[in-house]
């Protein structure tokens, strides 16, 4: 909230109402031990108009750096009109929409959500969101080991091209679960999925293979051969996509002979703004078969006793809502209000304008690619078509270039040295739609300043 309204003397008039002596009585149930006695290096607080002047100072600091970061978090243009709807009471203030009569309109925006998010990815049923794209990958191994009853395995193919952090959050969410996640390596060729690597896997019994597209390098997979491949190993195909590549590219529906069985993502490039890295909200799809193993909420649309139509939580399997046990998740939160700022922003655009978003961000990629690529000591990492991503190798470290370019007013990337060690000194780009053609041009030259002071230092 923006301030707290309650003085002292209202305090105290609250305490005397429920018979409570002080406010440290209502916690008197948690130990003397566990508690903090002070906050060591906190100053003493601040008036309204300080607090103000600290954190616009503070947000000076950050300055406006052109940035060219990417890995799963996307800038792009978000039409005024998209927070500004979000931001309304109605949507701001409501929260989990139990009662049905009360919530029509919550409700409702859900449900176009799911509409939009399944017609998107084509498949079948979409949940009310998820709370990342991160988690949203753990909730579909787990959905896959509950859906594939064929499948008595705990085991998950999850190849290198797959989002580090997202096969971080994967590991510690669901691997305390018994999941055990096994990787599948990449050409360094083509920086896709080596067919020769899941060969090894064929006759295994496994749960499901994991395929993103575009992958972490931005590259495409063969993402047809793979779901078939999966599908004849008796495994189910969990894709992991990009929202707005879905405006160009095949949806998971249509992959292979069959379509994959679950698609999850990130919906953050669906108009929630990057936010220093969140909140973001997840997104899930799946086929009608396997509706019951999906986890969180679905909103359906019905008629009343009166035929009017209206709107209801038609399924939710949370341990809110039955025995923790028996829940399909324990993550308690859809991330609504994000939820909702992206329904807006996908009614707002419409398929023609998400489609422009899409070929825009591709058409830049490549003009970056090409760009840096003509910059001494640089070079493309892997050959084929990208979308939003590029990896580039460089005759020097990258974290030295990458400092000399923060100097320079420029974020250049992201620094692969920790995941991918074997590609060398290696750094991942990023372009959408935001980025202009003096902004490519200042990034070239940028780099080849960076790049010669490494050499000279």
């Amino acid at each position: 909230m923006a301030f707290i309204p309650h003085t002292e003397h209202d305090v105290r008039e609250m305490l005397e109402a429920i018979g409570a002596p002080s406010i440290d009585a209502l916690f008197d149930e948690i130990p003397a031990a566990l508690r903090v006695q002070g906050l060591e290096g906190i100053p003493e607080g601040l008036s309204e108009m300080a607090i103000g002047r600290l954190m616009s100072e503070r947000a000076r600091q950050d300055g406006r750096p052109l940035s060219f970061l990417g890995a799963g978090a996307y800038e792009h243009h978000i039409p005024s009109a998209v927070w500004a709807i979000t931001t309304r009471g109605e949507f701001y203030s409501a929260y989990t929409p139990y009662q049905a009569e009360a919530s029509q309109g919550t409700l409702q925006l859900i449900h176009e959500y799911q509409t939009m998010i399944s017609s998107l990815t084509g498949m079948e049923v979409s949940n009310a969101s998820l709370y990342d794209g991160g988690s949203a990958v753990a909730e579909a191994a787990l959905m896959a080991v509950r859906a594939h009853r064929k499948s008595k395995s705990l085991r998950i193919l999850v190849p290198s091209t797959v989002n580090p952090n997202y096969r971080r959050v994967a590991v510690s969410t669901a691997g305390n679960q018994g999941l055990r996640f096994e990787t599948v390596a990449y050409s360094r060729e083509t920086g896709c999925i080596d067919p020769s690597a899941l060969e090894t896997f064929r006759g295994e019994d496994l749960a499901a293979l994991v395929i993103q597209q575009p992958n972490f390098f931005g590259q495409f997979e063969d993402v047809d051969a793979l779901t078939d491949w999966a599908h004849s190993a008796g495994m189910l195909v969990i894709a992991v996509v990009n929202p707005t590549s879905l405006a160009m590219l095949k949806p998971p529906g249509e992959w292979g002979a069959k379509g994959a069985d679950i698609c999850v993502g990130e919906g953050q490039p669906l108009g929630v703004p990057l936010s220093s890295g969140g909140p973001y909200f997840g997104f899930m799809t799946t086929r009608l078969e396997y509706v019951r193993s999906m986890p969180g909420r679905i909103v359906g649309r019905t008629v009343d006793l009166e035929g009017k139509q209206g709107y209801t939580l038609t399924l939710q399997a949370r341990e809110q809502h039955i025995r923790r046990g028996k829940a399909t998740s324990n993550i308690c939160t859809n991330q609504g209000l994000l939820m909702t700022a992206a329904t807006i922003y996908m009614s707002l655009l419409g398929p023609a304008g998400l489609a422009k978003v899409a070929e825009s961000c591709m058409a830049r990629t490549q003009q970056l690619q090409s760009a840096l690529c003509r910059v001494r000591g640089v070079r493309a990492a892997f050959v084929g078509p990208r979308f939003h991503e590029s990896v580039l190798l460089l005759d020097r470290p990258a974290a030295a270039v990458l400092r000399s370019l923060e100097t320079q007013g420029i974020l250049g990337g992201v620094d692969l040295a920790a995941d991918y060690p074997e590609l060398g000194p290696a750094l991942l780009v990023c372009a959408t739609e935001t980025k202009t053609d003096d902004d490519i041009e200042r990034f070239g030259n940028a780099l080849g300043v960076a790049l010669q002071a490494a050499r000279a230092a």
